[in-house]
């Protein structure tokens, strides 16, 4: 009796705890929520970057009828460390940074009159340092996209010349006064940043700087008619910078070598009907087009010192010719081509033209002697056409992320028509040509290898930011002027080495579809040649063929808007 209830009861425990058993499969499996990461802690990384500057000289002789402002394009590279406290969504903090400086810039200053001979002043950062407070709000629930405003102050070491340009061989001034100084001044920025691991951040910024400035002394010049020597004087400076930048942070306490998250894959291979990823496993191509707004500007410095003689500074000017406000519309194609291995190509080619645009001619020292002439004609027929080509590796890369170095090339050619002429500063010369005459032609062409940076990250699972920062460590610049007023042929054929540029470009974009986007960026090209670049002259100074020293800059900048279509 007493077995049949034992074994009766083993059974019906046995039987419940089968039950139960098969009861807890049929539950779904609880997964604890991915963690929210927290900005909380410091940081150290490196940035590159690069964009526009102006610095502009006050003129002790009056207002000036021309010039006065020195274009200062500006590639720099440096590093950063800060700290950051998060509390809810709302993260702040402090950062230093330092970057080292390549830039050129040179124009007219001191043009109060055609009757006083003007100067060539030069400028160009090398140093910037920047102390400034952060406010940001992170976009995402995982904490992983943080938006940000800056603001602090700034230090610049800034370098330069006032340089008469030609005043008569005979009367042996020709001085120059050199500055360098350091000037402490303001920064506001906006950036966003992305966390790409628990130990690496990459972020996009805009950073926006001022800085007043010294005076800083100014040779005496020459003043004809009537004939008077104007003593040394001084000129008050300022400038200011538009710079694009990425950044990449190593945050402390995480380990470097940590690839991705713990809830996250390296990269992944999209499903059908999955959001877009930056970074899929196998092979992906995107392509697509671009209308690029821009405005345009070239400058030919014409050295008095003829090439070949060793004396002399080739920053003395006999002429300048500045082709600007060269308002253009471009179609471009574009396409990048991304293998598992993140070895990546990327491409783009455009055609544009532009019918809008002034060009002054400055001449000093004139056969008649005047101190000063600029005339001022109009741009027709303008056309241009570029391309870049480059090869890459990302070294950073994930689902929603990727970071990389490339090596390229930069092609950038220009040509249009001079229409008409009026003389805006000496009364005593004269344009003899009607507005729609045309007086002459331009042709420019631009190569350069190029270096850089390329990020991109998906802000949220539709909306991308894309990145390029190149520097062009050297150029090769050949062109031809035609002066078609002159008689019999002229022209003068142009070749410049050396010098450097600047790239940098960012598109905001948003997938429409999982494949199909459109977006709209900005993009700022600046090349330049060195000063003792050549030119030769065919049929100048009565028939006979001469060189001089010269120099050659160019600047194209814009907005542009784009369409995509991206395969996995």
């Amino acid at each position: 009796m007493r077995s049949g209830v034992f074994l009766s009861g083993a059974t019906t425990i046995a039987l419940i705890a089968t039950g139960a058993a098969n009861a807890a499969d049929l539950e779904p499996e609880v997964k604890l929520p991915p963690a929210v990461w927290s900005w909380s802690g410091g940081y150290i990384g490196g940035h590159v970057g690069g964009g526009y500057g102006r610095t502009s000289f006050g003129n002790p002789y009056g207002p000036s009828i021309y010039g006065g402002v020195v274009d200062t394009p500006v590639f720099l590279a440096g590093g950063q460390i800060g700290y950051n406290w998060q509390k809810n969504g709302w993260v702040f903090g402090v950062e230093l940074d330092a970057s080292g400086a390549v830039s050129d810039g040179t124009n007219t200053c001191l043009a109060a009159s055609g009757f006083v001979v003007s100067a060539n002043c030069t400028a160009g950062p090398n140093l910037f340092t920047t102390g400034t407070g952060r406010v940001g709000y992170v976009l995402d629930a995982l904490g992983h996209t943080l938006a940000y405003l800056k603001g602090g102050v700034a230090w610049q070491y800034n370098q330069g010349n006032v340089l008469n340009n030609y005043e008569f061989n005979d009367l042996g001034l020709q001085k120059k006064t050199h500055f360098d100084y350091g000037q402490v001044g303001g920064v506001i920025g906006l950036g966003v940043e992305q966390a790409l691991t628990p130990a690496w951040s990459v972020n996009v910024e805009y950073d926006y700087l001022h800085f007043g400035g010294p005076s800083v002394a100014t040779p005496p010049t020459v003043q004809l008619p009537p004939f008077a020597i104007l003593p040394a004087n001084t000129t008050s400076l300022s400038s200011s910078y538009h710079i694009g930048k990425i950044g990449l942070n190593y945050h402390f306490g995480a380990a470097p070598w940590a690839a991705q998250w713990a809830d996250a894959p390296l990269y992944a291979k999209a499903p059908a009907g999955a959001p877009p990823i930056a970074y899929t496993a196998g092979w992906s191509f995107e392509g697509g087009s671009r209308l690029w707004l821009s405005r345009g500007r070239f400058q030919w410095d014409a050295s008095a010192v003829p090439h070949g003689i060793a004396t002399g500074d080739p920053n003395i000017l006999v002429s300048r010719l500045t082709y600007h406000g060269l308002d253009g519309l471009s179609g471009e194609l574009f396409g990048r081509l991304d293998s598992p291995w993140g070895v990546f190509l990327k491409s783009n080619v455009g055609i544009g033209r532009f019918d809008k645009g002034k060009m002054n001619d400055e001449d000093w020292s004139l056969p008649s002697r005047v101190s000063y002439s600029n005339t001022i004609s109009g741009q027709a027929n303008g056309r241009f056409t570029y391309y870049t080509v480059d090869a890459g590796y990302d070294f950073l890369r994930g689902a929603n992320y990727k970071l990389g170095g490339f090596i390229g090339w930069a092609y950038y050619a220009q040509n249009s028509d001079t229409m008409g002429c009026m003389q805006i500063a000496n009364p005593m010369t004269l344009c003899p040509a009607s507005a729609d005459q045309i007086i002459g032609s331009q042709d420019t062409q631009w190569n350069a290898p190029r270096v850089g940076l390329s990020a991109e990250t998906m802000l949220t699972e539709r909306w991308r930011l894309s990145t390029d920062v190149a520097y062009l460590p050297w150029t090769d610049f050949a062109g031809r002027d035609h002066h078609l007023l002159r008689p019999g042929t002229t022209f003068v054929d142009q070749r410049g080495n050396g010098g450097g540029g600047v790239q940098v470009e960012g598109v905001l974009s948003y997938f429409i579809t999982d494949n199909l986007s459109i977006g709209v960026g900005g993009r700022y090209w600046a090349m330049w040649s060195e000063k003792d670049s050549e030119t030769t002259c065919t049929g100048c100074y009565r028939g006979t063929t001469a060189t001089q020293f010269s120099k050659f800059s160019m600047e194209r900048w814009g907005t542009f808007f784009q369409a995509s279509y991206k395969v996995n």
